[in-house]
């Protein structure tokens, strides 16, 4: 059965030292996939991704990810604190507190 949404991929191509990644230890495969993994979260992290859209980029399921951001100490909670004092302000200025 064909996917009746077909999504259009661009292929990016970076080059590394092949000695670097013999000393990092990494196969250029799985590295490929750290890399993609940690470009999802740093996009989604500076809020240039939503969740899906990191989580598509990454590869993972979106449960997958969200333990990889736990693992990395970031959020699913996109919310600047600024924005959330400014909404508590508010908040209480309508109750009348």
């Amino acid at each position: 059965m064909e996917n009746s949404q077909q999504i259009n991929k661009v292929k990016l191509e970076i080059s590394i030292p092949s000695n670097l990644l013999f000393s990092l230890r990494e196969k250029e495969e799985s590295f490929t996939e750290k890399v993609k993994l940690w470009m999802a979260i740093k996009l989604f992290e500076e809020g240039k991704l939503s969740l899906e859209q990191a989580t598509e980029l990454a590869g993972y399921s979106k449960r997958g990810f969200i333990e990889m951001l736990s693992k990395n100490k970031i959020s699913i909670f996109n919310y600047p604190a600024k924005e959330l004092e400014e909404d508590i302000e508010n908040i209480n200025k309508a109750i009348g507190d």
